[in-house]
């Protein structure tokens, strides 16, 4: 078996191939369907394949030439598992919620973030312990809130070079941001949103962990290595 027929095959049993009910097709998903089956549409893997392939030259470029990429997943079934990988790998992520104007707006953000630096630093160096214990757990919660929202970007110093998206209709705003910014979008996109309105799309299904799991791990794996 070839690489190819093996990726494909991988891809196939992780969901990948299962996109939305022919209701809710994106006319401009349409090419990427190789037939509809009890009114779904299954999409079609080889040129899923050739988009993987595309991606991951892309995602191993960046690295090389020592590039940033910011995951964004806020979807509820995997944004704890990128979460949990982006932090064992040192990498940039976004997975609670977006924050508003982080590309278009990039020093207010910052000011959040530094925010969250500084009273990360205040906690390990022993300042807190000369409050009472209810501003101590006052404290611990806005750093909890802070942690959630900006901890994935803590270490960002400038805006991320490209981004890497799941689901491009959920996090429309990412979307927006980088495209008046100029930064590339990797994205896998499901067959309900357009793949050209992103630059590396990956057409396959965006609501299924095992599917998600199986197309981040191959774009965390192309960076890293």
């Amino acid at each position: 078996m070839s690489d190819i027929d093996q990726q494909i095959e991988e891809m196939f049993n992780a969901g990948v191939h299962l996109g939305h009910k022919s209701n809710r097709i994106h006319p401009k998903a349409k090419k990427f369907i190789y037939k509809i089956e009890s009114g779904v549409s299954i999409i079609d893997l080889t040129k899923t394949q050739e988009q993987l392939k595309k991606a991951v030259d892309f995602v191993k470029k960046l690295a090389k030439e020592g590039k940033s990429l910011l995951f964004v997943v806020t979807k509820k079934i995997a944004s704890q598992y990128v979460r949990e990988e982006c932090s064992n790998k040192n990498l940039f992520f976004v997975t609670t919620k977006w924050p508003a104007g982080l590309l278009t707006n990039f020093e207010t953000i910052m000011k959040n973030v530094n925010t969250l630096k500084k009273m990360r630093e205040e906690k390990e160096s022993g300042q807190w312990n000369k409050f009472v214990k209810h501003e101590q757990s006052k404290k611990q919660k806005k750093l909890n809130r802070l942690e959630r929202f900006y901890g994935g970007i803590a270490a960002m110093d400038k805006k991320p070079d490209a981004l890497f998206i799941v689901d491009i209709k959920k996090e429309k705003n990412a979307v927006k941001e980088a495209r008046l910014n100029q930064i590339p979008i990797v994205a896998l996109v499901d067959t309900n949103s357009n793949p050209f309105s992103v630059d590396f799309p990956i057409v396959g299904n965006d609501d299924s962990f095992s599917s998600i799991q199986y197309i981040v791990n191959t774009i965390i794996s192309a960076y890293k290595k």
